[in-house]
C-alpha cells in the first residue's frame, strides 16, 4: 500500500487553502445587510446619478502594452539573482543570461514591428 509519508504538513497545508476561502464566503453571506431598498442599491459617484453603463471598451493596445511591460518586469525579477551571484556561477551562467536576454530583445522587436508599443 502507498502511504505519504512526511507530507503531513502539504495536506494541512491544502485544508487551510481550501477552509479560506469557503469560510469567508461564508461569513460574507452571514454578515451581509439583508434590508437593502432599490436607493441603497445604486451606486454611489459623488451624489451624481449614475448614467450609462459601468463596462468601457478599451482599446486593445492598452493591453498589449501592459502585457509587454509584465514581460519585461518579469525579466528583471529573473536577471536580479543571477546578478547576485554572478561571480559563483561562472561562464556558462553568463552565456546562458546572453542567451534569455537575446530572445528578449527579439520579443520587444517582434512587439515593436507589430506596433504594440504604439499608443496612436
Amino acid at each position: 500500500m502507498f502511504i505519504l509519508e512526511g507530507y503531513d504538513s502539504l495536506l494541512c497545508f491544502l485544508i487551510v487553502t481550501l477552509l479560506i476561502p469557503v469560510l469567508a464566503l461564508g461569513l460574507s453571506v452571514i454578515v451581509q445587510p439583508r434590508n437593502g431598498s432599490p436607493e441603497k442599491r445604486t451606486t454611489y459617484e459623488s451624489g451624481i446619478e449614475p448614467i450609462g453603463e459601468a463596462r468601457l471598451q478599451f482599446n486593445i493596445r492598452y493591453y498589449m502594452f501592459a502585457l509587454a511591460f509584465v514581460l519585461f518586469d518579469v525579466e528583471t525579477l529573473f536577471l536580479y539573482p543571477w546578478a547576485v551571484s554572478f561571480g559563483n556561477l561562472g561562464l556558462s551562467a553568463f552565456i546562458e543570461a546572453i542567451i534569455f536576454i537575446f530572445i528578449l530583445i527579439l520579443g520587444l522587436v517582434y512587439a515593436w514591428r507589430k506596433g504594440a508599443l504604439e499608443w496612436a
